[in-house]
C-alpha cells in the first residue's frame, strides 16, 4: 500500500531543503529523510517554518534499513542526498562510492520492493567532462574527470537499470551548476560573496577560466517538480538556463554587485588537477522545455542579488576566510 506522502532524501542540504519547502508550499504531504546527528538537527529545515508541516526521519543514506523504512507509505521519492563536493572526492574517493552509489541502489532496491510510483534520482552535469559539444543535451557522452563525477555516473546508471530490468519507474534530473541561499562555500558563488563580506579586498579561486551555466535554486527546485509530473521514466532531463559565463567574470560580478572594488587571484590549492578540471557546461534543456511548461525565470544578476541579500542576513553560516575541501 502507498499513499500520498513524497520522501525527500537529503532533504536538509542546500537544494533538498528549498524542494521540501516548496512541496509543502504545493499542498504535499511530505517526509524528510535527515542525517542523523546525535544534535537532533535538520540541516537548513531546522526552525524552518515549514519545519511542523514536515515529517521527519533520520538515518544514513548508506543504510538499506533506514532508507527502506523511511519509503514505508510512500509514493514517490526525490533523492537528492549525496556527497557533493569535488575536493573531498579527491581526498576520500571511497566515501564518494559508498555513499553515492549505496545510497543510490538502497532508495531503487526500496522503490522496488515497494512498488512506488515515481523515483526522481538528482545526477549532475560533471558526469560529462568538458563539453565536447554546445549546447549540451542528455546524448552528451559521459566522460567523468572526478571521483565525485564518476560515483554520480555509476548511480545513474544503476538507476536505468533498475528501470530496464524491475521497471522501476526512474526519472533522472541532472542539473547543471545550481546557487542560491544556503549554498555552502565549497561552491564558486557563496565562496566569492562570503570573501566580499569578510572586507577581503583580494578574492581567491580556483581556476579562473573555466565557463559554467547556473541556475537559481527556485529555478531548479520547479524544474524537479516538472520532471516528477512529466513522462520522462528511464530517462535523463536536463535542468539549465543555455548561457554560461566564465569563473573570473562571475567573481567581477559578484563584487560589482555588492559595490567593492577587488582583484581575483588564482589560488593553487583551490584548483583542480589540470587533467581534472571541466572546462566548459553549457545546457540543453530542450527536452523538459518542450514536455513541461518549465522556463529559468531568474535571471543570474537577480539570482546574484538575492543570494548576497541572504548571505548578509546570515553571516555566521559564512567564514568567508576560510578554505576547506
Amino acid at each position: 500500500m502507498t499513499s500520498d506522502t513524497t520522501l525527500v532524501t537529503g532533504a536538509g542540504g542546500f537544494i533538498g531543503s528549498h524542494l521540501t519547502e516548496h512541496l509543502v508550499h504545493q499542498g504535499h504531504r511530505v517526509r524528510a529523510f535527515i542525517h542523523y546527528n546525535s544534535a537532533g538537527r535538520r540541516g537548513w529545515l531546522h526552525e524552518s517554518p515549514c519545519e511542523p508541516d514536515i515529517e521527519f526521519v533520520s538515518g544514513d543514506i548508506r543504510d538499506f534499513d533506514a532508507v527502506h523504512r523511511a519509503t514505508a507509505d510512500c509514493s514517490r521519492v526525490f533523492h537528492l542526498a549525496a556527497l557533493v563536493g569535488i575536493p573531498y572526492s579527491y581526498v576520500s574517493p571511497q566515501a564518494y562510492l559508498r555513499t553515492n552509489i549505496d545510497g543510490a541502489y538502497n532508495v531503487l532496491e526500496s522503490a522496488r520492493i515497494r512498488r512506488l510510483t515515481k523515483v526522481v534520482l538528482t545526477s549532475t552535469s560533471e558526469v560529462y567532462g568538458t563539453a565536447q559539444r554546445c549546447p549540451m543535451d542528455e546524448s552528451h557522452p559521459v566522460n567523468c574527470q572526478s571521483p565525485y563525477a564518476a560515483s554520480k555516473a555509476g548511480a545513474d546508471q544503476l538507476a536505468i537499470s533498475y528501470h530496464r530490468s524491475f521497471g522501476v519507474p526512474v526519472t533522472i534530473v541532472r542539473p547543471f551548476n545550481t546557487y542560491g541561499p544556503r549554498q555552502s562555500t565549497r561552491a564558486l558563488i557563496p565562496t566569492a560573496i562570503a570573501q566580499v563580506l569578510s572586507q577581503k579586498t583580494t578574492i581567491e579561486l580556483g581556476n579562473l577560466y573555466p565557463e559554467r551555466d547556473f541556475t537559481f535554486v527556485d529555478d531548479v527546485v520547479r524544474g524537479f517538480e516538472a520532471a516528477a509530473a512529466g513522462n520522462f521514466e528511464g530517462e535523463a532531463v536536463h535542468i539549465g538556463t543555455g548561457t554560461a559565463i566564465a569563473v573570473s567574470e562571475l567573481a567581477k560580478l559578484v563584487a560589482q554587485l555588492m559595490g567593492k572594488e577587488v582583484s581575483i587571484v588564482q589560488q593553487p590549492k583551490r584548483s583542480r588537477p589540470a587533467a581534472s578540471e571541466v572546462d566548459r557546461l553549457i545546457c540543453d534543456s530542450t527536452r523538459l522545455r518542450s514536455r513541461t511548461n518549465w522556463l529559468p525565470s531568474v535571471a543570474l544578476e537577480d539570482g546574484l542579488k538575492r543570494t548576497i541579500a541572504w548571505m548578509e542576513a546570515n553571516p555566521l553560516e559564512y567564514r568567508g576566510q576560510e578554505y576547506g575541501v
